[in-house]
């Protein structure tokens, strides 16, 4: 039997622990190691409420910043039980509840400032466990995205951890735009802040844009023995330098992709999708389901200053409950540059789409929160265009019935490492219009399985939007068995974890 340990900041095995497409990744690729007999042992930060009903296993005793320090290992309870998988988190009083999804701080002054604290004990806390015997022997690391990337610093600089050379670390890039940049000193979440006794190998960590900076991504790729992109087409456009906002590639760090890649430890291996015990909505409550969000929403005090918009919103919605619209488009995402960028940029467009939309009698759904100035433009759309539908927050319930009851999803991203809205709008047997870049090209063909957009230039991306959006709404109007043999065919498409996994035995962890 093998024995794996999963470190990462998200695991969305556990309740309240996920932001994004990496908790599914902790949660999933863990039970499929466990299908095939092996061992999985996954540890996130507690986030000062995660261990509250946990098993205390150990106190870890390291020192930082010359002081010593104590954490706390507990194991916790999953979401859902599974043979083989043991969840933990650790806790000390610094590694504080963020303000995205509970999770990440958001420093717009000085970013990385807060989370580089939290993740810098979180890393040591996990490498003494490790050191301790606290998962038993291990056969593999696998460490997901700049914020577990700190403990292959610590395992090649530090005296104490200097044994994690001897299990294989394998570092997975969810997105490489979140590189974790933080000073090498005179700051208190400097690196030598915290590791005052260590010397700096400043060639070996530094960024290449900022000199005077670490960089955790980096360190990751630089230093891990197998490196991961979430999909193979990914892989490709991170060896190329961006150029945005036509084309976002290496963001900075293509030459160390591309040494990584001559020296055989660079993969693209394309994420999976749950296809098994779906939590699934009744179909017909999207609306009923979209207000009962509305109204919870209204009771925390944290929407009050959104308390007008929630119920214009749900205002709006009411209309629908009766006079059913005959077209739903959606988007559920983080509101971010990634996601939405076009949008930003030009308004203009996302209007002509709305305008579209009005003449076949359809509404476009989004879900998500994120940036300020993503949700103070949407609201202002929301406000102005009866048939755009804002919600504002986030719901299971209503993301499973907007998956369950779209017409066409859309995914305009700047830039996707993989991407898992496609892979669930498509489970649902719903047509996506997508933007032709990284895991998006890896799982929407066009005309095919759904619709795609590109260009060389902004100007034409844009162009090429709208007429893919055109094509798509005249496919449904004007070509019922076509559309019916697109969604027949997303439907049919499978992006198992089995494979993904497979995979991920032969190339990352270098098992035969």
């Amino acid at each position: 039997m093998n024995n794996f340990l999963f470190a990462a900041a998200e695991n969305d095995a556990l309740a309240n622990c996920k932001a994004g497409g990496m908790g599914d990744v902790v949660r999933d690729v863990p039970r499929q190691i466990s299908e095939r007999g092996d061992k999985v042992h996954v540890v996130v930060p507690s986030y000062c409420r995660l261990h509250q009903d946990g098993l205390f296993k150990t106190n870890l005793n390291f020192s930082l910043r010359g002081l010593p320090y104590t954490a706390e290992l507990y194991e916790v309870k999953p979401k859902k039980e599974y043979p083989n998988i043991v969840h933990y988190v650790i806790h000390h009083p610094e590694i504080e509840a963020g303000d995205i999804a509970h999770i990440y701080h958001n420093d717009p002054e000085e970013p990385f400032y807060t989370d580089a604290v939290k993740y810098i004990i979180f890393c040591t806390a996990v490498a003494e466990a490790i050191k301790k015997g606290a998962f038993g022997k291990l056969d593999i690391i696998h460490l997901h995205d700049w914020h577990s990337s700190l403990l292959l610093f610590l395992r090649e600089y530090h005296k104490d951890y200097k044994s994690l050379k001897d299990i294989r670390t394998v570092y997975s890039i969810h997105n490489l735009a979140i590189q974790g940049i933080r000073p090498f000193d005179d700051n208190y979440s400097s690196l030598k802040n915290w590791f005052p006794e260590i010397p700096i190998d400043y060639m070996s960590l530094m960024d290449y844009r900022y000199q005077d900076c670490i960089n955790l991504m980096a360190v990751g790729i630089r230093f891990a023995d197998a490196v991961h992109t979430v999909s193979p087409s990914y892989k490709e456009d991170v060896l190329i330098p961006s150029s945005p906002p036509e084309f976002i590639g290496g963001e900075g760090l293509e030459k160390d992709l591309v040494q990584a890649d001559e020296e055989g430890r660079l993969f693209g291996i394309l994420n999976g999708c749950n296809y098994k015990n779906i939590n699934a909505e009744e179909k017909g409550f999207i609306y009923r389901n979209t207000v009962k969000a509305l109204f919870r929403w209204l009771q925390e005090e944290s929407k009050k200053y959104k308390a007008d918009f929630l119920a214009h919103t749900g205002e709006k919605i009411m209309e629908y409950v009766d006079v059913r619209p005959k077209f739903i488009v959606s988007s559920v995402a983080r509101l971010t540059e990634q996601k939405f960028y076009f949008f930003r940029r030009s308004p203009e467009a996302f209007v002509e789409i709305l305008n579209k939309l009005k003449k076949v009698d359809g509404i476009f759904m989004l879900l998500g929160t994120g940036a300020p100035e993503y949700e103070e433009l949407f609201r202002k759309l929301s406000y102005e265009h009866k048939n755009f539908v804002f919600t504002n927050g986030q719901s299971e319930s209503l993301i499973d019935s907007i998956y369950l009851e779209s017409d066409l999803y859309f995914m305009p991203s700047l830039f996707e490492p993989c991407g898992i809205s496609q892979m669930l709008a498509m489970r649902n047997g719903n047509p996506c219009l997508v933007h032709h870049t990284g895991g998006l090209k890896d799982t929407v063909s066009h005309m095919k399985t759904g619709f795609s957009f590109d260009g060389d230039t902004y100007d034409e991306k844009i162009k090429s939007m709208l007429e893919g959006f055109d094509l798509a709404l005249d496919v449904y109007k004007n070509d019922k068995p076509t559309w019916k043999k697109i969604q027949a065919a997303a439907k049919k498409k499978r992006f198992t974890w089995k494979k993904s996994v497979d995979n991920y035995y032969k190339e990352l962890y270098n098992f035969s």
